[in-house]
Order: structure tokens, then C-alpha cells, then sequence
């Protein structure tokens, strides 16, 4: 007999499963790596294991489950299950993914491509960031199915791609923005949406807008011991670099809005990387990259700050590089040979300040402080894709995870099971609210 989800459904999660489909998804973690060139994740083999939780309990089968697999590149498919209720309106869950970023073993002091649980804590990469939560999502529809629930509200999970990249156009696109382009997540109009991959229980309700960028500084190649006769690109760089980021900050200062959703950090412009060509250490570079990224607080424009990086870079160009410091008597930037340019690495992504009078946060919110103790909305200018635009398109977009913030993208990364366990809890009373309404 089917039974309305309320208190009734099952409110515990079920650990061993659990915990049984997050030792096969961390076990393809090696493949699951995004770091491209060199690392192209294939996500269907973590997709598998989730199919293989989910497609016994579709409609195919008998079940109330709608289960589809989405590709846009071989090997790299979303997943969306449609959970249909008995009533109108939609809740959905958007954000977990099946990729993860980078491990280097041999930083680790244990084996970052399995499963190693120690009492409350799993070890290994992806446990916190994110296949922790795509385990949660999928135990969290198992259960439910096995036990006879059917929800009032449609419950609508969607299973990304490609998150780690940070941003993607063209043949990279192939995760959670194109389904977007694609009409894909229609159904999520009609309800609340909460995107899960945050971390330590608590709402995130401010996440910052971002964009990635490259400095390109050319000078002359020439020999260390006759500095006069060259362009030091790597100089050129360095001091160009600076002089753009004064000019950010400048214009993105703390905004007065950041107090009241706790952000702990301010809008940011930071190298990350930078590359020469390769050379002898008596070589002065005829070409050096910078590479950083830019992080907002989302109540400044990201597209603004792209435009006020482009201006000083072409500030520095016009005036041929005068209103830069240089290093002693043969450092020097106005030869002819002395060039920069600035290149963008993806499209810039939007940040989200969450509507803190909206229905699904004040569920959010409620189930939070009843499950974990208290509900104290965090924020940062860490960033998730889409989430911007979907706000700016009118849909009431709320964030939250169990993860360890200091595990994320961290060596060791680990998770605690009790958190998760407490996740589970926290969705179970936050669906009952939402039915409720």
C-alpha cells in the first residue's frame, strides 16, 4: 500500500547500503578525475552503480521511478529520476556529482581511489565533494521506493557531469548547463530547488560568481648576463599582473550585503599558475602565462569584472606599459617587443544570494535546526554552476550539504558518516514540510 511521505516513511538512513554504493563509487575514482587535458572523467562508470541501485525500481520494472541517462560526449552521462507524486508541485535536487577532482597519491597518507572507513570517517577522494551526496540522493529514492512511499510532490533528482571543470563551452559542455540549453530541467519550475554539494550541515546561501582567466606577457628571449638586450616577459607579467588586480579592487570592494549572509571572504582577482617557456635558468623568458580566476560575491556583476580587467589590460597596452614599476637600470617594458593580452578560459558563472524569505528555505531552514541542533546560514565565495542563472530566472534556489569544508578539493578528503546520517534526516522532514504546504 502506497503511503503518503510524511513521518511515517522511512527517517533513518539505511548505512550499510549506504555505505556499500560509496566503496563502488570511490573504487572508480581514478577514472573519475577532472583535470583536463590530462584527465578527461569517464562518469558512466560511476553512473553504473547508480543504475544499478535505481533502474530495478523504474517503471521498466514495475516501479514508480522515471530513470533516464543523458549524454552529450560519450561515456560522460547525467543521470535524471523522476519520482512522480500524488499531487502537484516538484521538489527538486540538482548539484551532486559523479566527477572529482584531482588526487595525488602519493600526497596522501592513504589510498585516495578506495573506500577506508575508520569508525565515523570514510576516506578516500569524492567522499565529501561529491559521492558522498550522489550515494545520499540515491539510498535516500531507494529507500523510499522499497519502502511503499509516494510522495505529494514530484521528487526530482538530477546527477551531474563535469562540475570540477569549473566552467565549460563548446564540446565540454556536456553537464549541468546544457541541460539547461536543452529544456532538460523544465520540470524544476514548478517547486523549490536545492542544489546539493555544500558542506557542514548548514544552508549555504551565498555563493560567488567566477570567472577563469590567462595573462599573456611577450618580451624578448636573451641571455641572463645581458639583461639591457631583453624583455623580461616574466617581469612584464608579475607587474602587470598586480596592476590589474589593484584596479579590482578598487572597483569590487567588501559590499555592505556581505555581513548579513556571512560571507567570510570578499570578491577576489589571484594567480593561481604561471608558465614559461621551457629554457635554462640563464635565460631570460620571451613569453611567460599567468593563470587565475576571479571570485565575487554575488551581489557585484562577474560580467562587470571581466570588463574591468579587459580595460586595464588594454590601459597597460595603449600606454605602453609606462605606469608599471620596473627593477633596476636595464629592466625595462616600452621595446617594441613587449606585448600582453588577456584570455578567457569559459564563460563566467553568475553567483546566488538564496531568497532568505522563500518557502523551500524556511523548510530548509526548520529542518535543519530540527535534525542538527541549530540553523546558522553560511556563505562563501566558493562557486556552483548554473545556480545564478537559474535564480535570475525565477526559481527559488537554495543550497546544502554534509560534507567537511576542509576536506573539499583537500588531500585526505574524508567524510563522516553522522553527517550524512543526519542529511538523510534533514531530507526526510524537509520533503514532509514541503508535502505540507
Amino acid at each position: 500500500v502506497l503511503q503518503e511521505l510524511g513521518l511515517s516513511a522511512p527517517s533513518r538512513l539505511d548505512s550499510d547500503s549506504f555505505v556499500a554504493l560509496l566503496e563502488k563509487l570511490i573504487g572508480e575514482t581514478k577514472f573519475l578525475q577532472n583535470k583536463p587535458p590530462e584527465l578527461i572523467p569517464e562518469e558512466d562508470r560511476a553512473g553504473q552503480h547508480v543504475l544499478d541501485r535505481l533502474l530495478p525500481l523504474s517503471e521498466e520494472h514495475g516501479g514508480p521511478l522515471k530513470v533516464r541517462q543523458v549524454h552529450y560526449a560519450p561515456k560522460r552521462g547525467n543521470i535524471i529520476v523522476e519520482y512522480p507524486g500524488s499531487g502537484e508541485g516538484v521538489v527538486s535536487f540538482v548539484g551532486s556529482h559523479l566527477d572529482v577532482v584531482y588526487a595525488n597519491a602519493s600526497e596522501w597518507e592513504r589510498d585516495p581511489f578506495k573506500l577506508i572507513r575508520e569508525g565515523d570517517k570514510l576516506w578516500g577522494r569524492g567522499t565529501t565533494d561529491c559521492l558522498g551526496h550522489v550515494a545520499l540522493m540515491t539510498t535516500m529514492l531507494e529507500q523510499f521506493v522499497k519502502a511503499g512511499v509516494r510522495p505529494k510532490k514530484t521528487i526530482f533528482v538530477v546527477l551531474i557531469v563535469n562540475e570540477e571543470a569549473g566552467g565549460s563551452d563548446g564540446a565540454d559542455d556536456v553537464g549541468v548547463d546544457r541541460l539547461m540549453k536543452e529544456g532538460e530541467l523544465e520540470t524544476m519550475k514548478g517547486g523549490p530547488v536545492y542544489w546539493v554539494d555544500c558542506a557542514d550541515k548548514q544552508p549555504n546561501v551565498g555563493s560567488g560568481g567566477m570567472a577563469q582567466w590567462r595573462l599573456v606577457a611577450t618580451g624578448r628571449l636573451g641571455h641572463s648576463g645581458f639583461p639591457a638586450k631583453s624583455t623580461n616577459a616574466l617581469e612584464l607579467a608579475m607587474a602587470a599582473c598586480q596592476f590589474v588586480q589593484r584596479r579590482f579592487y578598487e572597483a569590487f570592494p567588501p559590499h555592505p550585503q556581505q555581513p548579513r549572509y556571512g560571507f567570510g571572504s570578499s570578491s577576489s582577482m589571484k594567480p593561481t599558475r604561471t608558465r614559461v617557456p621551457d629554457g635554462s635558468l640563464n635565460q631570460i623568458p620571451g613569453r611567460c602565462e599567468v593563470e587565475g580566476d576571479i571570485r565575487m560575491v554575488p551581489f557585484y556583476d562577474v560580467h562587470k569584472a571581466v570588463e574591468v580587467v579587459d580595460a586595464a589590460v588594454a590601459e597597460l597596452v595603449a600606454e605602453r606599459f609606462k605606469q608599471l614599476p620596473t627593477l633596476g637600470p636595464d629592466s625595462h617594458f616600452g621595446a617594441d617587443d613587449a606585448g600582453l593580452k588577456v584570455e578567457w578560459l569559459c564563460e563566467p558563472v553568475r553567483g546566488l544570494a538564496c531568497d532568505l524569505d522563500s518557502p523551500g528555505f524556511k523548510a530548509l531552514a526548520k529542518a535543519t535546526e530540527a535534525v542538527v541542533g541549530e540553523c546558522k546560514p553560511i556563505a562563501d565565495t566558493g562557486t556552483l554552476p548554473l545556480v545564478g542563472d537559474l535564480k535570475e530566472a525565477g526559481y527559488d534556489i537554495q543550497t546544502i550539504g554534509w560534507g567537511v569544508e576542509d576536506a573539499y578539493h583537500a588531500d585526505n578528503e574524508f567524510a563522516l558518516l553522522s553527517w550524512y546520517e543526519e542529511g538523510f534526516q534533514v531530507l526526510h522532514m524537509l520533503l514532509h514540510e514541503l508535502d505540507a504546504l
